[in-house]
């Protein structure tokens, strides 16, 4: 299983994602050799490694020899890939398909096609580079960590990989859009499985809390946290019950301006996982507000997994994760100011339907059934050149 862990100054919910599986594949006996690497590690990269970062997305040569070296030692039967950018690049599909192994890979973003991966820019859905051969779109805007120059690096790498991806034996689509977003790329359907992320069983639902959380690991402009404090401006200090805000980023002084102007907002900076749960429990609505098409929120797993109903905005993989098991309104102040109250009466009869949804869809035993059988679907007799 190959990954590239995201910077701890950007938390991550895949690679939380990616932790977990790893856990839950081990637990039901699959052997599973990580083939991890960090963006942390970047500054203290030696200096031919430092040399060739800009072009690590397109190939990086020691991730490709790290790679066979374990196939020629351990002979696994395939190659689950998930985040390749920057350290580990797509080239491990073509090194993978050398050695005859198959490619499993999960989609977590739209990065085949969108530089910065989530179809956002400048507070709106963008979806400029869609259709192009080349997205210089991205370059203009920066869309790749606010540089041209990176930027540039990753929109040729998109085009220059676009047959790697399309090579691909099996992809994971979160969700139904994400389907819809491969086979627009060139994917045919029968290469694709949709199979939803899990979370482990933290157990027997407690009593529901009050009020409603907001937790994002990363409080960005896109995931809607402006919009839910304009909506919750439009009801009177404490008509609603507490809102607490969990997350840090680049909105965290948005969120501390919110807390010091009305005595019903709580702002509780970054949670660990302990500290999610606690505040989950602490909750009796969980809101997952995303302004861009957010593939699949963690956040509302837990939350499901936790008995929390979840108020959402139709975006994304919002609507599919939620079900019956909450409310979902169109991405506006408005609508959003016109559903709290509702939510917040109706939470108690939707907390059974959260948890039953949670067992149903997202359990780890149920997921990890589904990756299995997503394995068990490409694997080969036996492998080239091992």
């Amino acid at each position: 299983m190959a990954h590239n862990r995201y910077r701890s100054a950007q938390p991550s919910g895949e690679n939380r994602v990616v932790d977990a599986e790893i856990a839950q594949l081990t637990d039901a006996g699959v052997e599973v050799l990580p083939l991890l690497r960090s963006s942390d590690d970047i500054p203290a990269l030696p200096l031919a490694g430092r040399a060739l970062l800009p072009v690590s997305p397109m190939w990086n040569p020691a991730a490709a020899r790290e790679l066979a070296g374990l196939i020629r030692e351990h002979r696994p039967d395939l190659l689950h890939l998930h985040n390749p950018y920057p350290l580990l690049s797509p080239w491990l599909v073509r090194t993978a398909h050398r050695y005859g192994l198959p490619v499993v890979h999960t989609v977590h973003n739209y990065r085949q096609v969108c530089a910065a991966g989530i179809y956002f820019r400048d507070g709106g859905i963008c979806h400029d580079c869609r259709g192009r051969r080349l997205g210089l779109p991205a370059v203009v805007h920066r869309c790749y960590r606010g540089s041209r120059a990176q930027s540039a690096v990753m929109a040729v790498t998109l085009a220059a990989h676009r047959p790697t991806w399309r090579s691909v034996d099996r992809f994971v689509a979160l969700t139904a859009a994400i389907a819809e977003h491969l086979e627009s790329y060139g994917v045919p359907a029968d290469r694709i499985v949709v199979k939803p992320n899990a979370v482990a069983d933290p157990g027997p639902p407690a009593p529901l809390g009050d009020g409603f959380l907001f937790a994002s690991g990363r409080l960005a402009p896109e995931k809607g946290l402006g919009l839910l404090l304009d909506a919750w401006a439009r009801h009177p200090d404490g008509a609603l019950g507490p809102l607490r805000i969990a997350g840090d980023g680049p909105q965290r002084e948005l969120a501390e301006r919110a807390a010091a102007a009305r005595s019903d907002v709580d702002y509780l900076g970054p949670l660990d996982g302990p500290g999610v749960a606690a505040a989950l429990r602490a909750a009796a609505v969980v809101v997952a507000t995303p302004l861009w098409h957010d593939v699949l929120p963690t956040v509302v797993i837990e939350a499901l997994a936790a008995g929390r109903p979840v108020l959402g905005t139709g975006l994304g993989g919002v609507p599919y994760l939620v079900g019956d098991a909450g409310w979902v309104v169109e991405p506006a102040a408005a609508a959003l100011a016109a559903a709290l109250p509702a939510a917040a009466a109706q939470a108690p009869e939707r907390a059974a339907a959260a948890r039953a949804r949670y067992e149903s869809t997202f359990h780890p035993d149920v997921v990890t059934r589904q990756l299995i059988d997503v394995y068990e679907s490409v694997r080969r007799p036996a492998h080239r050149g091992v």
